[in-house]
């Protein structure tokens, strides 16, 4: 059986099996591990970007080392914790240009400074290409953690930001579209925004049942979701936030169900706190949580959400 066969999911499941469970979550349970701290909770996660599956041409070093930070920032935000410090390891070729890396490096602190987080140090090493290997540490109070257990028939589901914005990115640069266009969907792919405030507002808002950041796909999130809590879901097509520029890219609705990339949070809210979570932050409320399948509703028509997004492996 080769690691393809299964996918990461069950990768990441299988490791996890053999790991101690001395710790309140651990790895392949959550978004991020957690740690009991005495009247606090401490959150660690961590992401591994590759140049040739990671970084589109047409980054700059400063947006490699952006978007490096935000995808551990995302995983902090997806269980309404602030962001406290990251660590870094790079794998460089020898031939790498110093002042790439000095760029990198500005792009990681840029992001990390503006979500509250702290670049505390590192390691580099040599490497055939360019890898970012990045640890975030984060902090909740006990009473605010959000998981993606919790979800209960009735609640609402809802999402922050625009659905389908990276992937209609990734093909955008090989269409031919207004540069108007292309630039809106690029800065979102390139410089991605993780919901780390609205994740600390939703979190204290005390309404929020269950939580999960997007990056896989809205898809596969709901699968996640619908695993932890035991629940389904019932999506209505409608109302799922998509950019016009998104629509031009692709006007069906397969980009934002099963397009990666997006670092935007899912989550359920108990109906009567609605009007509280919408104090917290933005965002659309597009299905509700059901007892049976995922299922998605569009012009009369209901079907099944397909288990299939972004997955390494496969």
């Amino acid at each position: 059986m080769k690691i393809r066969d299964i996918g990461e999911r069950a990768l990441i499941a299988r490791i996890s099996k053999s790991l101690p469970h001395n710790v309140v979550l651990g790895a392949g349970e959550d978004d991020c591990a957690v740690l009991d701290w005495g009247d606090e909770y401490i959150l660690l996660t961590m992401d591994m970007l590759h140049q040739s599956t990671d970084f589109p041409e047409g980054m700059t070093p400063w947006q490699v080392g952006w978007m490096s930070v935000a995808v551990n920032l995302s995983d902090i935000a997806a269980m309404g914790a602030r962001p406290l410090a990251i660590a870094t390891a790079l794998g460089l070729p020898a031939d790498t240009e110093v002042s790439f890396v000095d760029e990198i490096i500005d792009g990681m602190s840029s992001c990390a400074r503006k979500y509250g987080a702290t670049i505390v140090g590192g390691d580099t090493d040599e490497h055939d290409e360019l890898t970012i290997v990045c640890t975030a540490l984060g902090r909740t109070k006990k009473d605010e953690l959000l998981r993606r257990a919790g979800a209960r028939i009735g609640d609402l589901v809802c999402v922050t930001g625009e659905l389908g914005t990276a992937e209609a990115a990734l093909r955008a640069m090989s269409m031919s579209l207004p540069e108007s266009v292309r630039n809106v969907l690029t800065k979102k792919l390139f410089e991605p925004q993780p919901r780390v405030n609205e994740g600390v507002a939703l979190a204290e808002s005390g309404v929020v049942t269950s939580m999960i950041d997007i990056s896989d796909g809205l898809a596969l999130s709901l699968h996640d979701l619908s695993a932890s809590s035991n629940t389904g879901f019932l999506i209505d097509g409608d109302k799922l936030p998509i950019l016009d520029e998104t629509r031009i890219v692709s006007p069906g609705l397969d980009l934002p169900l099963y397009g990666g990339g997006d670092f935007e949070l899912l989550f359920t809210v108990k109906p009567d706190g609605i009007e509280r979570a919408k104090k917290a932050c933005r965002f659309s409320i597009i299905g509700e949580v059901t007892s049976g399948d995922i299922l998605i509703r569009r012009n009369g028509l209901t079907s099944k959400i397909e288990a299939r997004g972004y997955e390494h492996f496969r």
